[in-house]
């Protein structure tokens, strides 16, 4: 007998996981005996039925979501010795990784796809005690993006994100940031610095041309541009993906670091953004885990 779990955030989205938890497992019926749907209800949901069913030794996990419910899952299934392959239909704002990875953004196309797929392994990040599939942003527009209602993430979709990071920038703090990354300690001084996994970033896909899902690496990113000009010409680099390049960008790839402020007095409520989420304040210890998980992608996705 073979089994699959389906965690279905219902208020994903435009309260789209009502709608596709069904037919995704109607879909999925086609390739296992049972498919068992659980909904979520509240925070931390996904990540405890993530666990039982990897506990469970089920056959594949799915999640239908956004970058948060499946950030839960993953938070379920990366500590596990046993990981069933992952899958996921995109229902949030952003869904870097599913960009990344090929899976369609309309929800009837992935759930139609949900048959013709193969298993790829993929790295998973590490934030102190918990674990993420796309970035970790820290600075005065993660801290604006933060203040943004759900109902205006889901109606402008990312462009939610750009309209808040403008706002920030006229009015931006700059932080003192110190990396130590694997025993050499760089000081930045910086208004955005971003840890990212792939080369997608809040729904760039060229933003770091270099990092791929599966390289092993975490890339960070801290942009060090102290006034508006400076700022405005980094736009076009960064769709162009030259940020890395650029002298007013601090760049490092690493597999371990640590950071931390110069001045943690002066700064104790830096808090980080996870996967879209608030997550811990700073200092934070980072940590990749190269091709942890496995994760179901379609067939014809670029190899």
């Amino acid at each position: 007998m073979t089994k699959a779990v389906v965690i279905v955030n219902p208020s994903s989205g435009r309260a789209e996981g009502e709608e596709y938890g069904p037919k995704a497992q109607t879909e999925l019926e086609k390739m296992y005996d049972e498919v068992e749907l659980r909904w979520t209800e509240k925070e931390g949901d996904a990540t405890d039925f993530a666990r039982e069913a990897a506990r469970e030794h089920v056959d594949a996990i799915y999640a239908l979501g956004g970058d948060g419910t499946v950030n839960e899952c993953v938070n379920g299934i990366a500590p596990e010795d046993h990981r069933p392959p992952f899958g996921f239909i995109p229902l949030g704002t952003v869904n870097d990784l599913g960009r990344v990875l090929g899976i369609p953004m309309n929800p009837d196309k992935a759930v139609k796809q949900l048959t013709n797929r193969r298993k790829k392994a993929i790295d998973i990040g590490k934030i102190n005690q918990k674990y993420f599939v796309d970035i970790v942003a820290i600075g005065s527009i993660p801290e604006a993006v933060h203040s943004v209602p759900v109902e205006e993430k889901t109606k402008l979709g990312p462009f939610a994100y750009i309209m808040e990071g403008l706002k920030a920038l006229s009015e931006k703090e700059v932080y003192p940031f110190a990396f130590d990354i694997e025993g050499k300690v760089s000081e930045v001084n910086s208004f955005l610095v971003v840890i990212a996994l792939t080369n997608s970033v809040a729904g760039i896909p060229t933003m770091i041309p270099e990092a791929s899902e599966d390289d092993g690496y975490l890339h960070l990113l801290a942009v060090k541009a102290d006034n508006f000009a400076q700022q405005v010409n980094l736009v076009p680099k960064i769709f162009a993906g030259k940020i890395p390049e650029d002298d007013e960008i601090f760049y490092r790839k690493f597999t371990e670091a640590e950071i931390s402020l110069t001045d943690e007095k002066k700064y104790e409520s830096v808090i980080t953004n996870v996967d879209g989420d608030e997550g811990d304040h700073l200092p934070i210890k980072l940590k990749v885990f190269k091709q942890h998980m496995q994760v179901f992608v379609p067939d014809n996705a670029d190899e």
